[in-house]
């Protein structure tokens, strides 16, 4: 093989191994910028007040250390008391809250206040929904006349 020939082949990988990066790179930038522009442009979750959880009462109802009595939204939990009492869940329902957010400081979302003064609201704690674990968990179900108003049910 001439040296000429050796030459223009050593030229041609080289040329071809420059334009296979450079397309590499090239790619590699525009993800990066594709990317830069999703994280920028991302809706955030918006920033919710906070309130630590003295106790619940039962399995929607619970108060906060400064005295707050809120109805947690959407959902119904079995009576503890009255005529349609029925005990052994409703029991079950508040000592699973009570455990899952008493002495807590948990998110809440203010939606109304009912008939009774307390706040109607939606409670989170580390990205959970509240309401919603306790309807897949099976210790409440959807209160369907009020389903409407909280997000993670219209989802």
């Amino acid at each position: 093989m001439s040296k000429d020939k050796l030459k223009s082949e050593k030229q041609f990988i080289r040329n071809l191994l420059i334009g296979f990066f450079s397309a590499f790179f090239l790619v590699f930038v525009i993800a990066m910028i594709v990317l830069l522009q999703t994280i920028i442009s991302y809706p955030t979750i918006p920033k919710l007040p906070t309130v630590t959880i003295q106790r619940c009462y039962d399995g929607d109802t619970c108060t906060t250390t400064e005295g707050e009595k809120i109805r947690l939204a959407c959902i119904d939990t079995p009576e503890l008391r009255g005529k349609k009492a029925d005990p052994i869940p409703a029991k079950a329902a508040r000592d699973y809250l009570n455990d899952l957010i008493a002495g807590s400081t948990v998110n809440i979302h203010r939606i109304t206040e009912d008939r009774y003064g307390r706040t109607v609201a939606e409670l989170s704690k580390d990205l959970i929904n509240i309401q919603e674990h306790l309807v897949e968990k099976g210790f409440a179900s959807m209160y369907e006349r009020y389903a409407n108003q909280c997000q993670w049910r219209k989802n």
